[in-house]
């Protein structure tokens, strides 16, 4: 094989490379890949019968919800880009949903209304979820902070 040949096949190899990590959720969990589209079917179904009562058939989230409540507690934050979920890795995200808000994804003692759905849903139905909700974070701005966020994380 010629040295351009060599050349030309190492060129597209690194472009192929290239072009496969940027179009990657940058440190995102693969199981929660919002471009899945049998996850987003599933992901859509379990979050209309599980999410969409507090936190929006739209993904909108509850009124006032950077306002306790006069219960005291945080109501429900939306899941679109006018909340702040995408500013969490998915292993968070995925812990929160498992787990409820408890240590050491909260502080110890916090109350909310999030229930653990780790006895009511599959770890795959979660990741589903997941992913049905990260398929809602289109604009660059927020595509390119939360890649950005999630690269300062992984420096920690």
């Amino acid at each position: 094989m010629s040295s351009s040949n060599r050349l030309a096949r190492n060129a597209v190899a690194l472009g192929l490379a290239l072009l496969a990590a940027c179009s990657a959720p940058s440190g995102d969990d693969p199981r929660a890949d919002p471009r899945d589209t049998g996850k987003l079917t599933l992901g859509a179904k379990v979050y209309a019968q599980h999410c969409s009562a507090c936190h929006g058939a739209k993904l909108e989230g509850q009124p006032d919800w950077r306002a306790r409540g006069p219960n005291g507690r945080m109501p429900a934050p939306p899941h679109d880009e006018s909340g702040h979920t995408w500013h969490h890795p998915d292993r968070v995200l995925f812990a929160v949903t498992k787990d409820g808000l408890v240590p050491p994804n909260a502080p110890r003692g916090y109350e909310s209304d999030m229930p653990a759905f780790g006895g009511k849903l599959s770890d795959d139905e979660i990741w589903a979820v997941l992913a049905y909700i990260k398929s809602h974070w289109k604009s660059r701005e927020v595509l390119q902070t939360r890649a950005e966020m999630i690269r300062n994380e992984g420096k920690r």
